[in-house]
Order: structure tokens, then sequence, then C-alpha cells
């Protein structure tokens, strides 16, 4: 028997709606106590992973227990290398990237070792920290660190919790072998005046506060 059109798979889908808006870290967080597998993946609505990323990670994952944070290489929609893997940030750094400093002194090409500009690997290799538009998270570490902190309104969660990690022993790696796509919109290196740029300060003033031996990272 030849059946013209297939019916669709099955997918074990749940959708959960908010009374109201509601921070990256907390979305996220509840996201994940909906769900009981080993490993989840985060990731933004803008980001389109290439059918083997995930397959990838995971095989990645399973092969280092340690591994906490496993993060894809991120390009642009017009195939550009986009710096998702990173250091972690100094108080200089972050002032020149977060004033208008950054008109003048444009980090985003001078602050080489920030972004890695010169370290493309070609296999999978440890980072401070990446970000979190797509990544995938081991569960077990994510039960002892107590998930992202909610905190967290938008910006700094995954730097946070790739620092905590860090210090619980947890390792964070890059795998660029898996390739997603992201649109990254960059509102806050665009313009300085905006509700994304007040979140973003808190962000950094709540990571300084949880983390105040950072402020010797000049």
């Amino acid at each position: 028997m030849v059946v013209a059109n297939p019916p669709a798979p099955q997918l074990d889908v749940s959708t959960i709606v908010n009374d109201k808006p509601l921070g990256f870290a907390v979305n996220a967080n509840k996201g994940i106590a909906e769900t009981t597998a080993p490993y989840v993946v985060v990731a933004n609505p803008d980001t389109e992973s290439r059918t083997d990323a995930i397959g990838l990670l995971r095989k990645f994952a399973d092969t280092h227990s340690r591994a906490g944070v496993i993060g894809p290489q991120i390009l642009y929609p017009d195939g550009r290398w986009q710096p998702s893997r990173r250091r972690f940030p100094t108080v200089g750094g972050t002032i020149v990237r977060r004033t208008p400093l950054r008109k003048v002194l444009r980090p985003q090409i001078r602050q080489i070792d920030h972004y890695l500009l010169e370290d493309r690997p070609t296999t999978p290799v440890q980072a401070d920290w990446m970000l979190a538009a797509f990544l995938l998270l081991r569960r077990e570490m994510l039960d002892e660190l107590r998930g992202f902190d909610p905190g967290f309104r938008l910006y700094g969660e995954d730097i946070d919790l790739c620092y905590r990690a860090a210090k619980a022993g947890w390792e964070r790696w890059y795998v660029p072998q898996a390739v997603v796509v992201h649109a990254h919109d960059a509102v806050t290196d665009r313009r300085f005046l905006t509700r994304r740029t007040i979140w973003h300060w808190r962000g950094i003033v709540r990571f300084v506060r949880k983390h105040p031996e950072r402020l010797k990272a000049l």
C-alpha cells in the first residue's frame, strides 16, 4: 500500500503561557522544569539550527561527563561568523562596551581577547562562557546550580550561569562542528538609551554584586 500523504509524526509539545511578560532566565527555568531529559536546549526564537546540530552537541556531552554547558558555532544569516564564545568580562572592557566610549574605541574590533576574534577553532575547545542564544545544558548541572538566576531580566544570565558552573567544576565547551544561525539584533550595541540598556546595566550590577572578585579583573 502506498500512502500519498502520510500523517505527520506526533510531537510531544507543551506550550507555557505567562500572564505577563517575564525575563529570559525565568522563562528558561519554567521551560526546563517542564522537562525530564538529561539535557535541555535553550534557544532564542531568532535562531535556526542545522539538522545535525543538536545531535552533535548531545554526542559530545555524552562523552564528556563534566561538560555542563555546550555551545555551537553561531553564524549570522549572511554566513558571517558570530563571536559567541567569549572570555569572562573585565571592568575596563565592560565600561568600553556599555558606554559611548565604544563609538571611539570600537570594542568588537579592538577587544580581541574578550571576543576571541583571532581564535576560530575547528575542533571542540573549552570556553569561559557562551551566548545563551543557543545552548545545550546538562540537567545534573542545572539541578546543582538551581538553573538560571531569575534576578537577571535580560542580559548577563548566561555569563552568570557559566561563571557559577566554572566555580562548581563544570566545564563549558564550544563545539564548532554544530552550527546554528542567529539573526542577532544587538539593540544595545547600536543604541544607548533604551529599556534594554537599563536591563543590561542591571545585569552588570547584579553580576558584580554576586561575584565581587571580578572587580579585580580590570
